[in-house]
Formats: structure tokens, sequence, C-alpha cells
């Protein structure tokens, strides 16, 4: 009988207490609480950039087919619906078969930018980029394209010699 009681009490002392548990999990939420901001605040970001490399592959997408077609195609921007689309300037009766359209995350602003005195680019009332046939861009589309996003801003900037945008400030 010793030897039962023996393991009984080596049994016991294997175990946590109910208090040391409680300890362990209080450890768990304080720690969780410090974390939980920064996780946010990268969560977000990385949703802003994934929406940038989304809106420059269109962008390159109509460059190419404005080059590959020979015929300007524009790129809108929808801030309204939180759209943006790629379609020819002049599309056939049909419409255009390639047009593709890119729904922007409900989270994500986008507010395309016109500097100078020239007017902006427009296509069905709405502002739009225009990708010419030798593969540079109208020089009054807009030249830069914002993302906001809370308190984070991404840009995207026109190069100086006309033939795209790269992401900036």
């Amino acid at each position: 009988m010793t030897l039962e009681t023996g393991n009984n009490k080596s049994a016991t002392r294997c175990a946590f207490t109910l208090i040391e548990l409680v300890l362990v999990m209080a450890l768990l939420v304080v720690a969780v609480c410090m974390v939980a901001p920064r996780m946010s605040d990268f969560i977000r970001g990385r949703a802003l950039d994934s929406e940038a490399r989304r809106m420059m592959a269109l962008m390159h997408a109509g460059q190419s087919r404005a080059v590959s077609e020979g015929m300007p195609m524009v790129l809108w921007f929808d801030g309204k619906q939180n759209a943006c689309g790629l379609e020819e300037e002049t599309p056939p009766k049909g419409g255009d078969p390639k047009a593709e359209e890119l729904d922007i995350s409900e989270y994500v602003q986008i507010t395309p930018v016109t500097t100078g005195a020239l007017a902006s680019t427009r296509f069905n009332n709405m502002p739009a980029i225009r990708f010419l046939p030798d593969g540079t861009i109208d020089e009054n589309s807009p030249s830069s394209v914002v993302l906001t996003e809370g308190n984070s801003k991404l840009e995207l900037v026109e190069l100086q010699n006309h033939t795209g945008y790269e992401v900036g400030g």
C-alpha cells in the first residue's frame, strides 16, 4: 500500500495547480495585448502593398495592350465604387472583350493626382491614365496615384520619361 500512496504523491507533484494555469493565461493575455496593435498595422500595410502591386500589374497590362494592339488604352478610376478598370479608349460596338475591372479593398482609397495647369484625362467622366500606342503615357494623365489606408499611404509616381509608374513615397 505504501507503494500506491507513493505513486499518488508523485502524480500530484507533476500536475499544474489552478493558480499556475491562471498566471500563465494572464501572461499570455498581456503578451497578446502588446503584440496585437503592431500586428494589425503590419497586416494593414501588407494589404496596401498588395493593392499597389495589383494596380501596377494593371498598368503594365494596359501599356502592353496599347503597344501590341496599336490603340490607346485607358485605366480609369472610380472612387465611388472603389474600383478601376482597363479598356480600349474607343471600344468596338460590342464593347472591349479584353476589358478588365479590378475591385479595390474597401479599406483602401485611390486618389489620382494631376499636377500642372493641364486638364486631366477623363474616361466616362472618371479620372484615367491614357496609355499611348508608342508605350508612353499621355501628358494629361495623372502624375501619381495615391493609395491610402488609415494612416498608411503609398504613392505610384509617373516616371520622368513618361514610360510608366513606380512605387514612390
